[in-house]
């Protein structure tokens, strides 16, 4: 399996940056690491090595990009306005560095990924900017980032909240990207973040955006559980 490390010097975020690359071809798989997780993450958890067979035939490529949340939404001794200011800096980063750098890849196919926390910055990433992604996988996320604010809010963090902007998204182009994209959320019945997941599927409902919810029994908040999602999950299939 070809494997290859990337850093460079991040004009958005004025610091290195680094990333790890699996495979050779395919749809492009970007991939968030979980609460202040690093870009090696979902390799040392085993995560890659499930998906092995799909990289390996040229399906997927897939794209580990680090965090700065502890620089932003965990950075609980800054400014709520300066927290959130970071990861603008960071979707920048995202979005007009590392996804050029995945279009060396020209295949048009984009899927987004995350689990816990990293789901929260892949469904903000793919509703931000659905003419990108054509598919966005959020294991047992969070989608109201206002818990990480101490009660201040601003533009930065509305656009960066997806249960705000998607309430109020009214313009028919923007609604039909988000209905075009392939939508699975998975949650479970014991953790606390289930009622964030299933508020957000009826929000999504409520607009008319087709998707997959999935209620695991017990509690399935734990890489062993991811495990077996993305086995289920990633073709598309379940």
């Amino acid at each position: 399996m070809n494997r290859e490390y990337h850093r460079w010097y991040s004009p958005s975020l004025g610091r290195d940056m680094e990333l790890l690359v699996f495979g050779h071809a395919g749809a492009r798989l970007l991939i968030f690491p979980t609460s202040k997780g690093r870009f090696y993450e979902w390799e040392d958890r085993g995560m890659i090595e499930v998906m092995r067979d799909s990289i390996e035939k040229g399906w997927l490529q897939v794209f580990c990009v680090d965090s700065v949340d502890e620089e932003s939404w965990y950075a609980r001794w800054k400014w709520p306005g300066d927290r959130a200011w970071r990861h603008v800096q960071y979707d920048s980063y995202i979005r007009n560095e590392v996804i050029p750098f995945t279009q060396r890849n020209p295949n048009p196919f984009m899927i987004v990924m995350g689990a816990s926390f990293g789901a929260y910055h892949a469904v903000n990433f793919a509703f931000r900017y659905p003419y990108l992604v054509g598919r966005v996988l959020g294991l047992n996320g969070l989608y109201d980032i206002r818990d990480w604010t101490d009660g201040h809010h601003d533009n930065n963090i509305y656009f960066n909240n997806p249960i705000e902007y998607v309430a109020n998204e009214h313009d028919p182009v923007r609604l039909a990207q988000l209905r075009a994209m392939d939508i699975i959320l998975t949650t479970s019945e014991d953790e606390a973040l289930r009622w964030e997941t299933e508020r957000f599927s009826q929000l999504l409902w409520s607009k008319g955006i087709w998707h997959a919810l999935r209620v695991w029994k017990g509690w399935a908040h734990d890489w062993p559980y991811w495990k077996e999602m993305i086995r289920l999950y990633l073709s598309g299939h379940d």
